[in-house]
């Protein structure tokens, strides 16, 4: 999506791959098992991640308004639509509503899962960020493989610190579901930390161009 990807550049986020290269991440399950396992063990609310939390509440309504804010005024000028039932069966269909910037959000309030810190809003909101950002941005989808890479370059767009609980509500989310619940059903959410290390982006995978092997990516490239 060339003004998503544009749009990142232009919020002044990291890019911890080159442009493109995300196709390439992949999901390690050794190091997914150990993400669910902490995820899992995690309490539902832990008072040492609020400091994280509140980073990422403020990061991403700050996110949110550029999203939707009116191009004529530097924002990215998307109509963001909050529904009661889950709008798209796919990425592809969510990245169709992009090209026209339009996206539709399943309304936290509709589910059986809200969040224990974020109100329903906040938390529409980052679905809607994370959605465009982090998956339409590099043309991923929601499977193990593209929740992995969304992370990975919607990580680059919060600070470190609000980059923990990024990681909370969707690596570990991710792996917990996939992990531990088996694609059952999605992770009850929580607002706790997990290890720092997993929050660090050079614990990702890449598959290598030939042999398909993973390797860790290369470092963060600032986006201009």
């Amino acid at each position: 999506m060339p003004y998503l990807v544009v749009g990142a550049r232009r919020y002044g986020g990291l890019d911890w791959v080159n442009l493109g290269d995300y196709t390439r991440v992949r999901l390690d399950p050794i190091l997914g098992a150990a993400i669910s396992a902490a995820y899992v063990s995690a309490p539902a609310w832990d008072h040492h991640a609020v400091a994280a939390y509140t980073a990422l509440r403020r990061e991403t309504v700050r996110q949110y308004k550029y999203l939707v804010g009116r191009t004529e005024f530097g924002g990215l000028g998307v109509t963001v639509r909050i529904l009661e039932d889950d709008p798209y069966a796919d990425a592809d269909a969510m990245i169709d509503d992009l090209i026209h910037r339009e996206l539709k959000v399943f309304a936290t309030a509709a589910s059986d899962n809200p969040h224990p810190y974020l109100s329903d809003a906040e938390n529409d909101m980052f679905r809607a960020v994370h959605d465009a950002f982090g998956h339409a941005s590099i043309g991923q989808g929601f499977d193990g493989h593209g929740e992995e890479a969304a992370w990975l370059k919607h990580s680059g767009m919060y600070s470190p610190l609000a980059r923990r609980a990024l990681t909370t509500e969707t690596r570990g989310q991710n792996c917990a579901m996939i992990f531990h619940h088996r694609g059952k059903r999605f992770a009850e959410q929580k607002a706790a930390l997990l290890p720092r290390v997993f929050s660090d982006p050079s614990t990702a995978r890449l598959a290598d161009r030939t042999t398909g092997r993973l390797s860790s990516p290369a470092g963060p490239v600032r986006s201009r």
